[in-house]
């Protein structure tokens, strides 16, 4: 008999929150290089939630130390943000309905007990502030994995 290793829970779907800046960090870098329509985004005011539908690259899926276990997977994932006070964004043409954004980073920055402010960083110099009452974010796989259409890992210049 063995330990348990991060392999053998590769092919579950992913439900994960984030309550403090570690969290974030690890949802931050299993969402990098996730894309989404701008029709996607949803703000619901009443409830003090913004959320995303995205498409995300499997990351955990993929082997640092050796071949890659099996072909590149995307999946479709919630990205969800509770106590909102109000959103703002910058480089978004929200006019555009058919424009994919690509999301690379979540970062967090405190401004008093709890609150802040977080930030979406996309490519293309697009960013979205979150003004939030708390740090609470929520990652949920919602369908199957499926194959990457590009079939290859994301990267980015150096």
């Amino acid at each position: 008999m063995s330990d348990a290793s991060f392999k053998d829970g590769a092919t579950k779907p992913l439900n994960l929150a984030a309550l403090d800046s570690d969290g974030l960090a690890v949802l931050s870098a299993l969402v990098q290089d996730s894309v989404f329509p701008i029709s996607e985004m949803r703000l619901d005011p009443k409830a003090r939630r913004f959320a995303l539908l995205l498409n995300r690259f499997r990351w955990e899926d993929q082997s640092a130390d050796g071949p890659k276990p099996r072909e590149y997977e995307r999946v479709q994932s919630v990205l969800a943000f509770d106590g909102v006070l109000n959103v703002a964004s910058q480089g978004i043409d929200r006019s555009d309905k058919d424009v994919v954004l690509s999301l690379l980073t979540i970062s967090f920055e405190a401004t008093g007990e709890g609150a802040g402010n977080i930030l979406l960083t996309l490519a293309g110099d697009g960013a979205i502030r979150l003004n939030v009452e708390m740090l609470d974010v929520l990652l949920k796989d919602v369908t199957r994995p499926y194959l990457a259409p590009s079939k290859r890992a994301p990267s980015h210049p150096e």
